[in-house]
């Protein structure tokens, strides 16, 4: 059975950090490009990080590149989000999610959750004091 399962949500304080993981089963990430994605109430699922499955390469929505940190486990079919100086405004639900049409690659495209087809059921993380 295929799965992503997302984990390490959790309260934090504002200038804080979390490391969520993606982990796969059913399937090899390392396939596969990898987003992480986040929706907050009210609000469109917005893409913050992809990557690759060829050479690990990696993408950034602007917002985040200095704080959040996307690697790959590929021993452990893991995929993480490092995420670092926490702001109130980092609330919301993450999830990540898979391209099985391996037609992804890291870049503005990788930040369109139209472009994936498989997700997980997502983590919250609430940044508040």
């Amino acid at each position: 059975q295929v799965q992503l399962v997302e984990s390490g949500g959790d309260l934090v304080q504002p200038g804080g950090s979390l490391r969520l993981s993606c982990a796969a089963s059913g399937f090899t990430l390392d396939y596969y490009t990898i987003g992480w994605f986040r929706q907050a109430p009210g609000k469109e699922r917005e893409g913050l990080s992809c990557i690759s499955s060829s050479d690990g390469s990696t993408y950034y929505v602007d917002s985040v590149k200095d704080r959040f940190t996307i690697s790959r486990d590929d021993a452990k079919n893991t995929v993480y989000l490092q995420m670092n100086s926490l702001k109130p405004g980092d609330t919301a639900v993450y999830y990540c999610a898979t391209d099985f049409s391996g037609t992804v690659v890291p870049g503005s495209q990788c930040l369109s959750r139209y472009e994936y087809d498989y997700w997980g059921q997502g983590t919250r993380v609430t940044v508040s004091s």
